[in-house]
C-alpha cells in the first residue's frame, strides 16, 4: 500500500509557543488516519499546514510523492471547522455552485445519496439543522471527487445521532477506497473509523500506531466491577489487584479470563458484574497525563 501524504519533520512556531514541533507521519492511500490531541495540541496548526492555509517555517510535505502544487489542490477536499453558507441559497443550489469551481467534480446524485442530503434539497441554508449543516458541508468538501478528504472535527456539538449519521457517511467513503485524515475529540469516533492514529500533545507526535497497537502497548490492565456487597473472603481469595468504592468493588487485572473463572469458582455471585476495557481514554492518559478533552 502506497502513502499518499508523507509529512516530514514539519515546524510552525509563534514566538517562543511551538505549536507544531517536529512532526512526522505518512498516510496510506484508503485508510482512515486520525490526529487526536486536545485543545492547543497542534491538530488544527498541523491541518491547516498540510493544507496550505499556513506556512511551515520547515520542514516538507509529499503528495503522492511529490512537493504539494496544482494536482494537491485538485485532489483534496476539506471540511472546515467552522464555515459559513452562502446565504439565501438552497442546499441543492449550493452543491452545484461549488462543483462547478472545478473542471472535475463528483456526480450530483452521488454527492446527494451518499450524504443523506435527499430531504433537505429545496430547503433554505439558513433553515437546516447542526447535523443537516455538516451533512452539506462534507458534500461540498467531496464536490471535487477527492483522493484526500480532510475533516477537521467535523461531528463537534452535534447530538448522538447526528454525529452516528456522519459516521455512517465517512464509514461509506472510506469503504469506496478514499482517503481521510480526521482530527476529533471523541476516542469513540476514531476507535470505530480510523485504521492508524496519531496522539498529539503539546506540538509533537507522542505515539503513532493502530488503534490495536496503541492499546496493546499502552491500554492498561482491565478492570472487573462488582457489587459492592461482594464478600472480602472471596476477594482476598483471588490472586487479583481489587479496592473498594463507594458503590462498587473494583479488580484490575491483566488477565481477565482467568481472574472470572477464579472468582466463579469461588462461588462469587457474578450476575452483576462488568467489564470494562482499556480504550484510547485510558492510552491518552497513559501518555500524556491528562483526558482527552482536558
Amino acid at each position: 500500500m502506497t502513502n499518499i501524504l508523507e509529512v516530514r519533520d514539519l515546524r510552525k512556531h509563534y514566538g517562543k509557543i511551538k505549536a507544531v514541533d517536529g512532526v512526522s507521519f505518512s498516510i496510506k492511500s484508503g485508510t482512515c488516519f486520525g490526529l487526536l490531541g486536545p485543545n492547543g495540541a497542534g491538530k488544527t496548526t498541523t491541518i491547516e499546514l498540510i493544507e496550505g492555509i499556513l506556512k511551515a517555517d520547515s520542514g516538507e510535505i509529499l503528495f503522492n510523492g511529490k512537493p504539494r502544487g496544482r494536482e494537491f489542490k485538485a485532489k483534496v477536499g476539506i471540511q472546515f471547522q467552522n464555515t459559513e453558507l452562502p446565504q439565501f441559497l438552497s442546499v441543492i443550489e449550493t452543491v452545484r455552485t461549488f462543483m462547478g469551481m472545478y473542471h472535475e467534480h463528483a456526480d450530483l446524485d452521488w454527492l446527494i445519496e451518499v450524504c443523506m442530503l435527499q430531504d433537505i434539497l429545496d430547503r433554505d441554508n439558513r433553515k437546516i439543522s447542526g447535523g443537516q449543516k455538516q451533512r452539506l458541508l462534507l458534500a461540498i468538501a467531496l464536490a471535487n471527487d477527492p483522493e484526500l478528504i480532510v475533516l477537521d472535527e467535523p461531528t463537534t456539538g452535534l447530538d448522538p445521532q447526528a454525529r452516528r449519521h456522519l459516521w455512517d457517511i465517512v464509514g461509506h467513503i472510506k469503504n469506496m477506497g478514499k482517503t481521510l485524515i480526521l482530527t476529533t475529540h471523541y476516542m469513540e469516533e476514531a476507535e470505530k473509523l480510523c485504521d492508524e492514529i496519531a496522539i498529539m500533545d503539546s506540538g509533537k507526535i507522542i505515539d503513532f500506531d493502530t488503534t490495536e497497537g496503541l492499546l496493546k502497548k499502552h491500554g492498561g490492565r482491565s478492570t472487573i466491577i462488582l457489587p459492592p456487597d461482594i464478600p472480602e473472603s472471596i476477594l482476598t481469595g483471588i490472586s487479583c489487584k481489587w479496592y473498594r468504592k463507594d458503590d462498587s468493588v473494583e479488580i484490575q487485572t491483566d488477565k481477565l479470563n482467568s481472574c472470572i473463572q477464579a472468582l466463579a469458582a469461588s462461588g462469587a455471585d457474578l450476575s452483576g458484574l462488568t467489564v470494562r476495557t482499556p480504550n484510547l481514554e485510558d492510552v491518552f492518559l497513559s501518555l500524556t497525563g491528562h483526558s482527552l478533552r482536558t
